[in-house]
């Protein structure tokens, strides 16, 4: 940290030291452009912090591919469980001695009409160009009505939880059906715990289907190639929930009927909370069927994509419901019902507001065309959709980063003498 000092300039600045950020560096040393990594906590940290003990992969250990490190592990159609991802990235960032600094955060950044300027933990610099790779999830979203619960309740959201021991005694209500929400809610009825989840309109797929897994079908197909703006749903894609699934235990479907059998409480969306009393919607039936059809639909694509290349696979039967709920409450009473703790798995906000350029719009999400924002020299990467299916994930960083790179060499003004050149400020 200390070389970064005062007045220090660089070429190009990476903020984020995950696989985004990383992605980023091993193809700019590729290109020979000189820069720098920071992460003002340590590499992976987010995959450290923010997801729980039991915590996988949900797609393929082969779908991860950055830039040169490839997975080439025993287990290609595992799913790597959160120690070794962690190891993965780290292993990837010695893989090309990448130049991160750790400890070292970026407070502000701003642009002078020449240089970009940055506010670090060391001081100022500049740049003449940024790529911000910190992902978009920044700031765990708790919805108001979390005030409205009694102050005895214990509440957490899904970044913060662990395993069930970490929860005081009693049942547990999880909010929310998207992948944390579902597979936290396995993690406790696993672990023996009572607990109620409020279903919201999150869709399911799948782990497998006709001898493969759903992935591997759809990689096939060229889903995750699509981009965002051929996308059906254009970039209001961007804010749908995710499929849920789990790697866990090898990978499995999560069927939520299937738990409600087993004894857990399923409910529609949580409504609002008077006292000590959950008032809930009438919307569960509607909630399960909508993720079942979102599953099949994925296999009707799958059929047809078998049908017309005569391909060679097993038929399966369709799924049928196990459980459909009769007449559910549309209301709880905490104390009756002996929950003790409420996870919020309601997804997390964005938070870009320490970068004071004219590149966002109304809801702070920055304007970009694959990561190139209109401000000349500053980039995003890493955000969930923001080219394809897999630029949030391991299986499509690369492409988009290269991408990325490729422009920044071209378009950004990299003469020498680079170091420690001393900014003018």
């Amino acid at each position: 940290m200390d070389m970064y000092t005062h007045g220090y300039h660089l070429p190009a600045v990476v903020i984020g030291g995950g696989q985004a950020g990383l992605s980023a560096s091993y193809l700019l040393k590729q290109a020979s452009i000189e820069h720098v990594v920071f992460e003002k906590n340590t590499i992976a940290h987010a995959w450290r912090s923010q997801r729980w003990d039991s915590f996988c992969l949900v797609t393929p250990n082969w779908q991860c591919q950055l830039p040169g490190f490839a997975y080439a592990g025993p287990e290609p159609f595992g799913f790597m469980p959160k120690a070794d991802i962690v190891e993965y990235i780290e292993s990837y960032a010695k893989s090309f001695d990448a130049p991160v600094q750790c400890g070292m955060g970026v407070h502000s950044v701003r642009h002078d009409s020449k240089n970009f300027l940055l506010q670090t933990s060391a001081g100022h610099l500049t740049a003449n160009a940024v790529i911000v790779a910190i992902g978009g999830y920044h700031r765990p979203r708790i919805p108001a009505l979390g005030g409205k619960f009694p102050t005895s309740l214990a509440q957490f959201h899904s970044s913060q939880y662990r395993n069930a021991a970490q929860l005081p005694p009693g049942a547990v209500l999880v909010v929310g059906t998207g992948q944390s929400g579902c597979q936290i809610a396995e993690d406790l009825h696993l672990a023996g715990r009572k607990v109620h989840l409020c279903t919201g309109s999150a869709p399911r797929v799948a782990r497998r289907y006709r001898g493969r897994d759903v992935v591997e079908w759809l990689n096939n197909m060229g889903h995750y190639d699509l981009p965002v703006e051929n996308h059906p749903q254009g970039t209001g894609v961007r804010k749908k929930s995710n499929h849920y699934v789990t790697g866990r235990d090898g990978g499995r479907d999560i069927d939520l009927r299937r738990f409600a059998l087993e004894g857990m409480h399923l409910h529609g969306r949580l409504r609002d909370v008077t006292g000590a009393t959950l008032h809930l919607g009438d919307d569960l039936a509607d909630n399960l069927d909508r993720a079942d059809a979102s599953a099949e639909a994925i296999k009707d694509q799958i059929d047809a994509w078998i049908a017309a290349r005569a391909i060679e696979a097993p038929a399966e039967r369709r799924y049928v419901p196990v459980w459909r709920p009769d007449s559910p409450a549309t209301s709880i009473d905490l104390a009756e019902a002996g929950i003790s703790a409420v996870i919020w798995a309601t997804g997390f906000h964005s938070d870009f507001r320490w970068i004071d350029l004219p590149v966002f719009d109304e809801a702070g999400y920055p304007h970009h065309t694959r990561g190139i924002t209109p401000q000349a020299g500053l980039y995003f990467l890493g955000l969930p959709w923001l080219h394809s299916w897999g630029s949030g994930r391991f299986s499509g960083v690369a492409r988009d980063a290269a991408f990325i790179v490729a422009h920044m060499a071209e378009h950004c003004n990299f003469l020498p003498p680079f170091r420690q050149a001393k900014a003018g400020m």
